[in-house]
């Protein structure tokens, strides 16, 4: 009797596990559907698509929706497509994340392994801004720009950025650091090793996973917003959010939906290649925090 209920029990086994992963598949399906709408009808010319069937693989390829939407789409009066407003998120995402990224390692160490007067309240008001909603600080950021000269520039949207940035960055790390072995960071002192010396040669080289983490967390947050880059910029000054928005905004009469699809596939590219090339590694980091701590 012990012989069927063994044979038994890894084939129902094996039947659960194939249900769960048709069940996943199936919902993984219906998520890249839009990818898909979007990106056969990119390739598509007007007229194919306003006959229906926005589902079916393209009958005349084209690129022309995306040379369009690249270089010489319509954006409010003057003839320009999203490539100059790509670089201006390149401008500003790059910085952005690299000082938050750096300012919120800082602000991890001295709350982990030094102690101070008020060092909780200290995290406490950090970790509080992580939850101010953005549009709270429209005003106050739109004078302090103002005052600085930044308004309406590039410039002006990585210091944001880099403001709203670092509680996220602050608490990444100060709990990654957390588990770090207070008794290295002793010995280093005894040895001489001053608190940038500790900082650059022992908590930097062991902060690659919780570093993958918050560039991929800050480079998508900042590469997605709108709000911001619609409040403080200028026209040239756009990020390719607002651009995309124009250009689909700004279509009068003929909508082009091709080169609406080709221009939203642009704008969320660096975002979904972050996530296939880094998307392993952004899971190891939260996992190595989780299990140190």
């Amino acid at each position: 009797m012990a012989t069927p209920s063994m044979t038994s029990a890894p084939s129902t086994s094996a039947i659960m596990r194939t249900c769960l992963y048709v069940v996943l598949l199936v919902f993984c399906l219906f998520y890249l559907v839009p990818l898909y709408v979007m990106l056969v009808n990119s390739f598509k010319e007007l007229d194919e698509i306003r006959g229906g069937g926005m589902l079916n693989l393209p009958e005349n390829f084209t690129t022309a929706p995306w040379a369009s939407a690249w270089s010489t789409a319509q954006i409010g009066v003057q003839p320009t497509g999203l490539k100059p407003y790509f670089l201006n998120s390149i401008y500003m995402v790059v910085p952005a994340v690299f000082i938050s990224t750096m300012i919120g390692a800082l602000n991890g160490y001295v709350l982990s392994k030094w102690t101070f007067a008020y060092h909780r309240l200290v995290f406490g008001l950090l970790l509080f801004s992580c939850f101010i909603p953005f549009q709270i600080v429209l005003i106050p950021m739109a004078r302090v720009l103002g005052t600085f000269g930044l308004a309406g520039s590039t410039w002006g949207l990585v210091l944001v950025h880099t403001v709203y940035g670092i509680g996220f960055s602050t608490l990444f790390f100060r709990n990654y650091y957390e588990a770090f072995p207070t008794e290295l960071i002793k010995a280093a002192q005894l040895d001489g090793a001053g608190f940038f010396q500790i900082f650059r040669r022992i908590m930097l080289p062991s902060s690659g996973p919780i570093i993958v983490v918050c560039v991929i967390w800050q480079f998508t947050n900042i590469w997605n917003d709108f709000l911001f880059g619609a409040s403080f910029t200028d026209f040239d000054s756009q990020p390719i959010t607002v651009a995309l928005n124009n250009l689909v905004s700004s279509s009068t009469g003929v909508k082009e939906y091709n080169v609406h699809f080709a221009g939203a596939i642009l704008a969320a590219l660096p975002t979904l290649v972050v996530y296939i090339v880094s998307g392993r590694y952004f899971v190891r980091g939260l996992m190595a925090g989780s299990v140190k701590g």
